[in-house]
């Protein structure tokens, strides 16, 4: 039966960590389904859903502690299931831009969340502006709108939050 695991990794940054993991996924007969792996400041994070049998699931989870010395790697490991279909939910594309300042994604999430609007992928970053150096911050988002959520309505407000935030902002349906 197919069985799928989280796992999360965090350690020093350095070559060669990726092909570890995936050596160790590998002889475990593991397939990667999805992932996401970046480095934040000196560390190296991923974050990935594996997937294999039941048996060679529970045979990775009892080799974390070794894993964890074998890679110098800080792991977390979970079971779970598969993603429920959320085909009935509309994808959208969530853009912001700013100076930075604390507090823009817990405004952003909150917005969301208030809605019952589930934030499917989110990424940001923070840059120097060209020419100033002002800090800069960048999010990316991906939403899921249920189908009783009028778009416009909602496009509408989140841009009037953006505006009262001073927030560079759109919301578009993903492509």
């Amino acid at each position: 039966m197919h069985e799928q695991l989280v796992i999360t990794a965090l350690g020093a940054d350095r070559p060669g960590i990726v092909g570890e993991l995936t050596d160790a996924l590998g002889a475990n007969q593991l397939n990667i389904e999805d992932s996401r792996m970046s480095v934040l400041g000196g560390e190296f994070a991923i974050l990935m859903l594996v997937g294999g049998s039941s048996e060679s699931i529970e045979k990775l989870i009892k080799k974390t502690d070794e894993l964890e010395k074998q890679l110098n790697m800080r792991l977390l490991v979970k079971p779970t299931s598969s993603k429920s279909d959320n085909a009935v939910l509309a994808p959208y594309d969530v853009e912001v831009v700013s100076i930075d300042h604390p507090g823009i994604v817990n405004e952003i999430a909150n917005f969301f969340s208030s809605r019952q609007i589930n934030i499917v992928d989110l990424d940001t970053s923070r840059y120097p502006a060209a020419h100033t150096g002002t800090p800069m911050f960048a999010l990316h988002m991906v939403i899921g709108i249920p189908p009783e959520q009028s778009i416009t309505i909602l496009r509408d407000e989140f841009i009037t939050l953006c505006d009262e935030l001073n927030l560079d902002a759109k919301m578009t349906a993903a492509s």
